[in-house]
C-alpha cells in the first residue's frame, strides 16, 4: 500500500505547530525523567520540563552533540530498559568506539513509516522491485531503506554492497524499478554496464534511483538522470536521527522532513543563533517520536538551508535543501564517516610512524580513493624494502579496522608533510560534486 496520509502531509503550519508542541512537552518530560544525561544537562542549564510548553520554547533548551553520544558510549543515552531494545546500530566513531543507537519496536515502524512516505512522495509502491546496495549489518543504509520497502508492499532485492557485475546483472535479469545506493557507486556502475555493452535506458526496467550517504551535485544528478533515463532522488538520514529517513519528492525540489515526527532548524555554527528560511547553515534535528534513543536539538553537522513554503507537490512539510558541507572536520567517503582523529589514533598506537598525517581523497572512475600519507618516525626508519612493505600493510589493516573502509597508505619521511600553527589542514578532498 502507498503510504499517502494527506491529513498529516498537507497539515496547516498552525496545527503542525500545535502537534509539535504537543509532542515537544511530551518528550521533555520523558527525558528528563529516564534520561541521567539529559536530566544533569537541563539541570546545568536551569531548566525544568516545565517551562517547556511549546515549540517557542525549543530555544530554551541545549544543544546535544555527537561528542555526547561517544562520552556515553555505549548506552548512556538511552531512555529504555535493554529488554525494551528491538534492535542495535552503529556508525564509526573518532577514535574506533562507534556511535551506538538504539531502536525500540515502535522507533523501528516510525523509522519505516517515515522512509514509506517519502518513497511514496516519488512514486514508488507495492508494483516495483527496488534493489538496496547500501550495506547490510551495523550500518543503516541497507535495513533502513529494506524495510521502508517491505511496508510498502514491495519486492526487495538485498544486494548489498560490491561485486559490480553481478550487481548489473540482477538489476537487469530480476527486472529491478529502483536502486538505492551511492551516487558515486551508480556512476560506477554505469561505467561497468557500459563497458559490457549494457544500456540502462534499453536494457533494464529502471526508473527511479534513490542517492545518498555522500554529498553529490546536481550536475552529477543531471549526468545519471541523461544516461540511463531514470529520475534520480536525494535520500537523506543519519545514524544518530535512525538512517535514512527523507527523500525530496517529484519536484526535486528540496527534502521533505516530516513536522510530525521531528523538528528541523538551521543555525549559525558558529553562534548557534537561529538563521532565516534560505541561508545556509547546520542542521538541528529534534526527534519526537523516539523512544530508545530520543535526541534533543541535535546538531547533525551537515550544511544546508531550509525553506517553510508548501511545495508544488502539496506537501506543507518543511524542506532542506541539498547540502553544501560539514560545519566539523570530518568526511564522507565511499558513504563512511570518516573523521582525522581516528587515523591519528591509529598512528598514535603505532610507535613506527609519527602522529603526522595527510588523507587525500580523489575520485578515479568514478569511486573514491583515500590515501594517507604518514611519516616514518627517524629512531625506526630501516631502508630494507621487506620491513617498509610490512609496515605499509599493518597500517593498512589497522586503517581498516578502524575506518571500516580500506585506505592506501604511502610512507614519507620524517618532517615531509607540512606543520600548521592554527587548526591543522588533514584533508585534501579533490572530488568534484
Amino acid at each position: 500500500m502507498a503510504y499517502w496520509d494527506e491529513d498529516i502531509e498537507t497539515m496547516n503550519g498552525k496545527s503542525l505547530k500545535e502537534l509539535q508542541s504537543e509532542k515537544l512537552v511530551k518528550l521533555v518530560h520523558n527525558v528528563y525523567n529516564n534520561s541521567n544525561f539529559y536530566k544533569k544537562r537541563f539541570d546545568e542549564n536551569g531548566i525544568k520540563p516545565e517551562d517547556i510548553k511549546s515549540v517557542d520554547d525549543l530555544r530554551k533548551l541545549p544543544y546535544t552533540y555527537k561528542k555526547d553520544l561517544r562520552d556515553t558510549y555505549p548506552t548512556g543515552m538511552f531512555c529504555v530498559k535493554s529488554t525494551d531494545v528491538s534492535r542495535i546500530h552503529a556508525s564509526s566513531g573518532t577514535t574506533g568506539k562507534p556511535t551506538v543507537v538504539g531502536y525500540t519496536k515502535n522507533d523501528l515502524d516510525a523509522w519505516s513509516e517515515s522512509l514509506a512516505r517519502s518513497l511514496t512522495s516519488v512514486g514508488v509502491n507495492e508494483n516495483d522491485i527496488i534493489q538496496i546496495s547500501y550495506g547490510y549489518g551495523l550500518f543503516t543504509g541497507g535495513l533502513g531503506v529494506h524495510y521502508a520497502a517491505e511496508k510498502l508492499g514491495a519486492t526487495t532485492i538485498p544486494a548489498g554492497t560490491g561485486n559490480t557485475e553481478k550487481q548489473i546483472m540482477l538489476i537487469k535479469d530480476l527486472e529491478a524499478t529502483v536502486i538505492c545506493c551511492t551516487p558515486t557507486y551508480f556512476s560506477y556502475m554505469i561505467e561497468v554496464a557500459e563497458k559490457e555493452g549494457i544500456n540502462f535506458k534499453r536494457d533494464t526496467k529502471l526508473k527511479i534511483g534513490f542517492f545518498g550517504a555522500e554529498p553529490w551535485s546536481c550536475e552529477l544528478r543531471n549526468k545519471i538522470e541523461t544516461k540511463t533515463g531514470i529520475k534520480a532522488y536525494d535520500i537523506y538520514g543519519t545514524s544518530e536521527l535512525s538512517g535514512p529517513l527523507f527523500t525530496d519528492c517529484t519536484e526535486q525540489n528540496g527534502i521533505h522532513i516530516w513536522a510530525d515526527m521531528f523538528i528541523a532548524e538551521i543555525i549559525n555554527p558558529e553562534t548557534g543563533e537561529p538563521v532565516e528560511d534560505g541561508e545556509i547553515g547546520e542542521l538541528v534535528i529534534t526527534t519526537l517520536c523516539k523512544e530508545a534513543l530520543p535526541l534533543i536539538r541535535y546538531r547533525v553537522g551537515d550544511l544546508t538551508s531550509i525553506t517553510h513554503e508548501k511545495c508544488a507537490c502539496g506537501r506543507t512539510h518543511p524542506r532542506i535543501m541539498k547540502l553544501t558541507g560539514r560545519s566539523d572536520d570530518m568526511t564522507i567517503v565511499r558513504g563512511v564517516n570518516v573523521f582525522p582523529g581516528q587515523v591519528e589514533s591509529v598512528l598514535l598506537s603505532i610507535p613506527e610512524v609519527t602522529s603526522n598525517f595527510r588523507i587525500t581523497i580523489d575520485r578515479i572512475n568514478e569511486l573514491d580513493k583515500m590515501v594517507v600519507e604518514v611519516e616514518i618516525n627517524d629512531e625506526m626508519f630501516t631502508d630494507k624494502m621487506a620491513d617498509l612493505y610490512n609496515l605499509q600493510a599493518k597500517l593498512e589493516k589497522e586503517l581498516l579496522s578502524v575506518l571500516g573502509i580500506s585506505a592506501s597508505v604511502k610512507l614519507v619521511g620524517s618532517d615531509t608533510l607540512p606543520r600548521f600553527e592554527g587548526k591543522a589542514k588533514r584533508v585534501i578532498d579533490n572530488r568534484k560534486y
